[in-house]
């Protein structure tokens, strides 16, 4: 069931191999399994997570610049969007960076075939390195605001209908997603100092 549904939804926006079908499964397996311990994330029928995990994830990938790219998906929570991106994309390196340290255990699970997969369990305003796009979805403006100014120049969030606040001098591309009212791809570029 699950192949078929994510097939169905992302058909026009992304060609996935079989290898790359059995991935996303068995990371959705996995979700299911370790979600009645952790509690990784509060959807829980098989239709809304294909769509708002899965979908918006790929979604997203589809979207990134054809050229390998250091990625950072922060407060990965359950690995999204940045495992479907690395699964779709294996040239670029993704570090998933939550704070959670069960969460982290659980990422690394996921993770331990994905060789372009790194997990950072720490706080994202900790981290010393640079990348060339961080991505997020479900983390709140509060949290997120200072952590993209400091890790990244460009930032691609999965976000509902309210924009991210102008203080962050990003410039904002936003792209309505297919899938549901009030939800986009919000694709940034930091403007420097303002």
């Amino acid at each position: 069931m699950f192949p078929k549904l994510l097939r169905q939804r992302v058909s026009g926006i992304l060609e996935l191999s079989s290898e790359q079908m059995r991935v996303l499964q068995t990371h959705y397996e996995l979700l299911l399994r370790w979600n009645r311990v952790l509690n990784l994330t509060t959807i829980d029928s098989l239709e809304e997570a294909i769509e708002r995990h899965y979908c918006e994830s790929l979604f997203l990938a589809a979207h990134l610049s054809p050229k390998p790219l250091q990625l950072a998906d922060v407060g990965s929570g359950a690995g999204f969007p940045g495992i479907p991106v690395a699964v779709v994309r294996p040239d670029c390196p993704v570090t998933l960076i939550e704070s959670h340290k069960r969460k982290a255990v659980f990422l690394r699970e996921a993770t331990r075939r994905l060789p372009n997969i790194r997990v950072l369990s720490q706080r994202g305003e900790d981290i010393e390195e640079h990348f060339d796009c961080a991505m997020s979805r479900a983390v709140s403006y509060e949290d997120l605001g200072p952590i993209l100014k400091k890790i990244a120049r460009t930032a691609d969030l999965l976000t509902g209908g309210e924009a991210p606040p102008p203080d962050w001098c990003f410039t904002w591309n936003t792209v309505p997603l297919p899938w549901g009212q009030h939800r986009y791809l919000r694709v940034g570029v930091s403007r420097g100092t303002c």
